[in-house]
């Protein structure tokens, strides 16, 4: 394995502690607030890291003891090489295994993007450890394959995965530049002018590490959803069909509408698949809501949890 966690700091302090998980991986995990009080974790997406929550975690860890690790394939965590520990299972089987380390018996599960994909997944295996659900700019899996295969302009929008999964994407990349690549990431789906120069230095320091860039694609290649070229014929995958578990735990999902990867089609229908579900949608923010709408997601989960007694 590559990478590694920066040992400086504990508790909110002044870095990310690397903690060791029976899983084989270690993550750099920040945590923050009283460790007596109810446990939130935070789970990042692509392509960022526990720094996706610099806004909102303080928040929350004023009255809650908040975790957010780098997910393993970025910024300080371990990179294993290869497509299968990338699998949404592996993560899942990561994020159980912290809780375990951190002796967290129920938590409230945060993610946004990638982190969310994994949140979905662990709140259907796991819903006595999930106490309650939070979604952001992260659609349902049933849904999300759903509307690749039904739905042209969802599936237009998402071509981008098939250019992640593309074998030569890294050469794509190194040829371009990482500030090039960067403006391109966040340049088309968020105000550039909210991230200030320091932010968007870290985001290119943790990505020019050794191994970085191909471990934080291999999250889109060990996938299985089926995204189909525009105007190509194509059946529901044979899963579609049958019964799938409905998500048993409180769940919030959120969603800035100005997204444009993941449509507001992903909206639709959670009602179906969720026993008790919430959303809070606002048009002023796009995929990246948690840095881009700070203050909205803190209310949105502060008002959840609120209405939720864990």
């Amino acid at each position: 394995m590559t990478g590694g966690a920066n040992q400086e700091g504990r508790s909110g302090a002044s870095g990310p502690t690397g903690i060791a998980l029976p899983t084989g991986v270690t993550l750099a995990v920040q945590a923050s607030g009283p460790r007596e009080a109810e446990p939130i974790v935070l789970l990042h997406g692509f392509p960022e890291s526990h720094r996706t929550w610099r806004a909102v975690a303080p928040e929350l860890a004023r009255d809650h003891f908040v975790v957010a690790p780098d997910q393993r394939g970025f910024a300080g965590s371990d990179k294993p090489e290869g497509i299968e520990p990338y699998r949404t299972e592996r993560m899942v089987e990561d994020l159980i295994a912290l809780a375990d380390v951190l002796d967290l018996k129920r938590f409230t599960l945060v993610g946004h993007d990638w982190g969310g994909a994994v949140a979905w997944l662990a709140a259907l295996r796991h819903p006595g450890r999930i106490a309650r659900l939070v979604a952001i700019n992260a659609p349902h899996p049933l849904i999300f394959q759903k509307s690749l295969i039904e739905d042209e302009a969802q599936r237009a929008a998402s071509q981008y995965i098939q250019a992640f999964r593309n074998p030569a994407i890294e050469a794509g990349i190194a040829a371009m530049g990482l500030d090039t690549f960067f403006d391109t990431t966040f340049g088309r789906h968020a105000d550039l002018s909210k991230i200030p120069p320091e932010e968007r230095q870290a985001y290119i320091d943790q990505w020019s590490q050794p191994g970085a860039l191909t471990a934080m694609l291999n999250w889109y290649r060990a996938s299985e959803v089926v995204v189909p070229k525009p105007g190509d014929n194509a059946a529901l995958p044979a899963w579609t069909h049958l019964p799938f578990p409905q998500v048993k735990v409180p769940t919030l999902v959120v969603w800035g509408l100005k997204d444009q990867a993941l449509l507001p089609i992903q909206l639709g229908g959670l009602d179906t698949l969720v026993d008790d579900l919430r959303v809070a949608a606002t048009p002023e923010a796009g995929h990246f809501i948690p840095w881009e709408a700070p203050e909205f997601v803190v209310a949105a989960i502060r008002d959840f949890v609120a209405e939720t007694p864990a």
